[in-house]
């Protein structure tokens, strides 16, 4: 994680906790850091006029003011439940956690029970993808980056691979990154269980289309998720009629 997503992470970590303090030693464990760089990132928060503040002595640690928490989301207790089943099936990382906190911290009234007896109910192996790599992943589909892979296949032979990210499949619970493999000089997909390590070359990769990486491959039927559709919607550029 990278120090802008930290801080980020931090100020999210003591909304989702407000008006009650918590312990630089709580932070420095959930986000995977020492204490010493939760200090520091907390007093740079402070310097660029975040409303955080300590509070010393037993029982004391650093908040924020509540101003900065959100009012409740209105969700029917169907639509928390089915937030909070989603969510479980993440990856585990900082930034699945402060996404469930975010919506723990707003929800209310039977959307809240709901969501926390599903919660009860539901428990996980954990991810054999390493964090650092499922985020390096996200991070050059983002910014359309050439990515440097070790990866095992399925035969157990470990490769050094040079790709062009396209996109993400998902399918039977495990997660594969589609790419133009330099080294294959085609299409691919990597599942991510398998990658041991993710390190862009600084370069930026050629755009791909993903519908074609996965022409003639068992995916090749393979649909955006209709859940994704609002997002998609907002995302699409909006036009205007001219006169």
């Amino acid at each position: 994680m990278n120090r802008t997503a930290r801080l980020y992470a931090l100020v999210e970590e003591l909304r989702a906790a407000a008006p009650r303090p918590v312990t630089v030693a709580v932070l420095a464990a959930r986000l995977e850091v020492s204490t010493r760089t939760v200090q520091r990132d907390l007093q740079a928060l402070m310097g660029t006029g975040v409303p955080v503040r300590t509070t010393p002595g037993r029982g004391g640690g650093w908040s924020i003011d509540p101003a900065m928490t959100l009012p409740p989301i209105h969700l029917t207790p169907d639509e928390a439940a089915v937030l909070a089943a989603a969510l479980a099936g993440a990856d585990g990382s900082a930034a699945a956690r402060t996404a469930f906190q975010k919506i723990a911290a707003v929800l209310n009234g039977p959307a809240t029970a709901a969501a926390g007896q599903l919660a009860a109910r539901i428990v996980a192996v954990p991810s054999r993808t390493d964090a650092r790599v499922r985020e390096a992943v996200h991070q050059a589909l983002a910014t359309n980056a050439v990515l440097c892979l070790t990866y095992t296949d399925g035969a157990g032979r470990e490769t050094g691979r040079v790709v062009e990210p396209a996109g993400l499949l998902t399918a039977d619970g495990r997660w594969y990154l589609i790419a133009w493999c330099r080294t294959r000089r085609a299409g691919r997909g990597f599942r991510l269980d398998r990658i041991t390590s993710a390190v862009p070359v600084g370069e930026q990769a050629r755009r791909h289309d993903l519908n074609e990486l996965l022409r003639g491959s068992p995916a090749a039927g393979a649909v955006r998720p209709a859940t994704l559709d609002p997002l998609n919607a907002a995302m699409a550029p909006s036009t205007s009629q001219g006169d």
